[in-house]
């Protein structure tokens, strides 16, 4: 068991009754949602926690195999530590309220990465509806400066196992940026291939 799994478990498990929340439509959703690297101070709620647990672990897998694992971390001295496992892009973290790191057993599917990815974008997703802001921090094949391996680093934090395969960090959080919708006009309709490429 991962250093304090057992104490989220604890206090989040009593609130896995279904919520009553309002979703907007999944097109809208897609359309709202941009990353968010600024944050409030304000904690989570615990039921907004749960919510945001509940759809990485009902997010789809190979095979039905759910490899995929979570370390749940809200401790600022950790917070701030695990924003120093890369030489950029993670640095924002040690300001926000809560994190979810993603990762996955390779021993348990060849597909670990892919299924450990959907996860987290279902607990992005979910996020957004939830009107919090949240941001993917790759971990996997990144280094810090002096080339030591960030999922190393992580896993050496929160005494998660060697073998087990860091994929990302999701930093979440009360929203303390706004940003535009995703402009539509910007798609590139031209990337779509019919019937062939």
């Amino acid at each position: 068991m991962y250093i304090g799994s057992h104490i989220f478990y604890n206090k989040f498990c009593k609130f896995a009754q279904k919520s009553d929340f309002d979703m907007v439509s999944f097109s809208e959703l897609i359309g709202k949602r941009r990353s968010i690297r600024k944050f409030t101070p304000e904690k989570l709620d615990p039921e907004a926690v749960r919510l945001l647990l509940r759809a990485g672990l009902i997010s789809p897998s190979s095979k039905g195999t759910h490899s995929y694992e979570f370390v749940v971390v809200e401790d600022p001295q950790m917070l701030q530590a695990l924003s120093q496992c890369k030489a950029q892009g993670a640095d924002f973290l040690a300001e926000a309220p809560l994190a979810i790191v993603v990762l996955a057993d390779p021993a348990v599917s060849d597909v670990w990465i892919e299924d450990a990815s959907v996860a987290a974008t279902h607990i992005l997703l979910q996020a957004e509806d939830l009107g919090l802001g949240a941001c993917w921090i790759q971990v996997r094949e990144r280094y810090t400066a002096d080339e030591r391996n960030a999922a190393s680093i992580v896993c050496s934090l929160l005494n998660i196992p060697e073998e087990m395969g860091v994929v990302c960090i999701v930093a979440v959080g009360h929203k303390g940026m706004e940003r535009k919708p995703q402009n539509e006009d910007k798609l590139k309709w031209e990337r779509v291939h019919i019937g062939q490429y």
